[in-house]
């Protein structure tokens, strides 16, 4: 791993290394603390768009393991405003030893990387969020202790967070459902690219209309935003068209027995999840952000190191 831009460019073997070294960092950690393997590193952190999962986990990641990182907020750099990204990247990457970057534009990501001399993570964009969909494949291994053969429902719209997971699952070999209303699909190109990791791993696509559809004999059900950041302009028609997508009680229970439930936060509560699941029996939710700490702490270490 050169960058880290998007779980398609990793190889399985690739994304097992951080799940292994995310595991015996996790477990370090809670035996009395981290090696300090990245003491006097620093990590570059830009941001477009604000987020407390993202900052706060990469930020501790780098602590834990005797580094520190540097906020840089949206203001402060108004990446391809005031400068162009290309300059940020040549410029940033004499200061700082890695570079995280949380932006609108997948292609910002893509110059980042182009430009800089040190590692350059992809913190999310619109094209995908591939450091959130590595801490989901930790937290349902550390639940599951497997990966292959299991079963994820996806109910939503089909954003950057399922693009992740698509890729991420048909990398490992589990199966996925993906319940999307008409129009908020993955795109075709997506789709093709997880259908060639699938035929690889052995899992298999399913792409459907009914969310009971999906859930029915899931494993793992797992929801986001109806409106996430940049698309406010659509929220009214979005509450119109999603309504049947909402994780409650009564989709739950479709499901396996034992199914866990997760959202990679912030959670629109009422909308796309229900207080009666997010804090249920089934719900891994809060399990699932604090593992976004340690699967940091992996991709660091592994691009830093």
């Amino acid at each position: 791993m050169k960058h880290l831009l998007s779980i398609a460019d990793l190889s399985a073997d690739e994304v097992w290394q951080v799940l292994n070294l995310a595991r015996e960092l996790k477990e370090e950690w809670r035996k009395g603390g981290n090696k300090p393997i990245l003491k006097g590193k620093t990590l570059g952190m830009i941001f477009q768009k604000p987020s407390l999962r993202t900052r706060v986990s990469f930020e501790m990641a780098m602590i834990h393991l005797g580094g520190q990182a540097l906020y840089l907020s949206p203001d402060e750099i108004k990446l391809g405003v005031r400068e162009s990204v290309p300059d940020i990247a040549r410029v940033l990457s004499r200061y700082v030893d890695g570079i995280m970057a949380r932006v609108f534009a997948h292609s910002d990501i893509q110059e980042l990387a182009a430009y800089s001399r040190v590692p350059v993570i992809n913190g999310l964009s619109d094209y995908n969020h591939p450091c959130q969909a590595l801490s989901d494949l930790f937290t349902v291994w550390e639940k599951r202790e497997k990966l292959k053969d299991l079963k994820l429902a996806y109910v939503g719209d089909g954003n950057n967070v399922a693009t992740s997971l698509l890729f991420a699952a048909t990398k490992v070999g589990m199966d996925l459902a993906l319940a999307s209303p008409e129009g908020y699909e993955l795109s075709n190109d997506v789709v093709k690219l997880g259908q060639e990791f699938a035929a690889q791993s052995g899992s298999k696509i399913e792409l459907v209309r009914d969310p009971a559809a999906a859930v029915r004999g899931a494993d793992v059900i797992y929801t986001d935003v109806w409106v996430s950041m940049g698309q406010e302009e659509e929220t009214e028609r979005r509450l119109k068209d999603f309504p049947p997508y909402q994780v409650n009680a009564a989709l739950v229970a479709q499901a396996k027995s034992d199914v866990i439930v997760m959202h990679c936060l912030p959670a629109h509560r009422g909308q796309e999840i229900t207080d009666e699941v997010a804090d249920g029996p089934s719900s891994v939710l809060f399990d699932q952000a604090e593992n976004r700490v340690h699967a940091q702490k992996a991709i660091v270490a592994l691009l830093m190191s």
